[in-house]
Formats: C-alpha cells, structure tokens, sequence
C-alpha cells in the first residue's frame, strides 16, 4: 500500500495563501488518482480537489473553484494543493487521499488516507 503524509499546514489571515504537500511512499507514486479532502469541527469530511494519475484532468468543489490549483509532480511523488484567498470557511483538517481509480472526479477503489495538517484561517 502507499504511505502519504501532508505538510503545509498553519495559521493565515483572510486573503492569505497556503501550499500544502502530501508525500507518497511504498508504491508507484503515478498509479495512483490523488485528493485533496478537508474535514471542519463538527463537520464530516468532504471533498476539495482530486487529479488523475498524469495530471492533467482535476475536479474541484464548488467552494474551491477559483481559488484552490490541486497539482502533482510524478517524480517527487508528491502532490500539492494551493490555496489562494483563503476564507475563515476553509478552516479545517486537509487530508491527501490516494486510491487505485478515479471515475467523475471521485476516487474509487482502495483509498489510502494521509494524518491530515490543520489550516487555520483567521478572520
């Protein structure tokens, strides 16, 4: 199975910007459909961006569109999710997500998740 652990998380203002990384391990990094997911208290976890395996077709969620860029570096194996204009909404746990298929933007197949980085957006 793959190992993946996020990095980049912190504290930022209203109209700030955060990358957050999420480093693959165990396996062949480019078989793999990768995600981004965020989790807010009391809240369930909930989807923000996925990308396919070359990278070049992504999904957003509606509340990201715009703002978020989901992007992978195959030879890293290392997955990146930009976040510009950053909200006090965005406040969360994000997740890296890996799983063997993709199919409309949503990973199928065994998933493997990451420990998530808190993002913390101050108003």
């Amino acid at each position: 199975q793959v190992q993946l652990v996020e990095s980049g998380g912190g504290l930022v203002q209203t109209g700030g910007s955060l990358r957050l990384s999420c480093a693959a391990s165990g396996r062949t990094f480019s078989n793999y459909a990768m995600g981004w997911f965020r989790q807010a208290p009391g809240k369930e976890r909930e989807f923000a961006a996925t990308i396919n395996y070359g990278g070049g077709i992504t999904y957003y969620a509606d509340s990201v569109k715009g703002r978020f860029t989901i992007y992978r570096d195959n030879a890293k194996n290392t997955v990146y999710l930009q976040m510009n204009s950053l909200k006090p909404e965005d406040t969360a746990v994000y997740y890296c997500a890996a799983a063997n298929n993709m199919a409309g933007g949503r990973l199928t197949g065994a998933t493997y998740w990451g420990q998530g980085t808190q993002v913390t957006v101050s108003s």
